[in-house]
């Protein structure tokens, strides 16, 4: 997915891929709690694709984490 947003949507991908690091949990077992399927979760992280942002929700409870987290971009 290489569009205007590309850079959003890899901030994005990089904070999930960092809270799923910070607490053990793999793609798969994530991507399980967030009712995806593993391939997508690996997508959205590299940011091959877009998401809904009702999958970002599922995602950010599935973290246990606010939603605002996955937008907190690093400078």
């Amino acid at each position: 997915m290489r569009n205007k947003n590309f850079d959003v949507w890899l901030g994005i991908g990089l904070n999930i891929l960092h809270y799923r690091k910070e607490q053990g949990m793999t793609q798969m077992e994530l991507a399980e709690k967030a009712g995806i399927s593993k391939n997508h979760m690996q997508r959205i992280e590299t940011a091959a694709c877009s998401c809904t942002l009702d999958t970002l929700i599922d995602i950010a409870e599935a973290l246990n984490i606010p939603l605002k987290k996955l937008f907190e971009f690093k400078d």
